[in-house]
């Protein structure tokens, strides 16, 4: 079996499937992105039931999570362990990374083959339209990416 990884590089994506369309740059939205009702994951309309909320301290909570994935592909954890200012911290750079211009965050742009950097999320390929949306994947240390986001000031950021 192949791991992650090995499934990227020999399955890479198109370019059109990676950079996110800039919409602050947008003057009229392409049809790229225009999703029709029946073409919406969310189809719908009368869905209002909202993102399950886990606790992690429930013996239940991996029935839980797997229900949640099954259905939802998300979920909110709670009695997590976390402290709030580490995500307080968080919250600043993610905020402070989506900031930037495009052309600033396509410096740590994610490549066809690979998984992390900044780009559109991997399932845009499942889907007829392209997403509205805009992601940036991280494993392990997040240096490298800083360093091509803020080469003058990586080594101050609190990660």
């Amino acid at each position: 079996m192949n791991s992650v990884s090995e499934s990227y590089k020999n399955n890479p994506l198109h370019l059109k499937h990676i950079i996110p369309l800039d919409f602050k740059t947008a003057l009229k939205l392409p049809d790229s992105h225009a999703w029709t009702l029946p073409d919406h994951p969310m189809a719908d309309p009368l869905t209002h039931a909202a993102v399950p909320v886990i606790d992690l301290g429930s013996p239940q909570a991996a029935t839980l999570i797997r229900q949640a994935c099954e259905k939802w592909g998300a979920f909110q954890v709670t009695n997590h362990g976390i402290p709030i200012k580490l995500l307080n911290q968080v919250e600043f750079q993610t905020r402070r990374l989506f900031a930037l211009p495009a052309n600033q965050k396509l410096l740590a742009g994610r490549s066809p083959e690979d998984f992390t950097g900044y780009g559109l999320p991997r399932i845009s390929t499942f889907f007829s339209k392209l997403m509205w949306t805009e992601g940036f994947t991280i494993l392990g240390s997040p240096l490298d990416h800083a360093r091509q986001l803020w080469p003058h000031e990586y080594d101050h950021i609190n990660f």
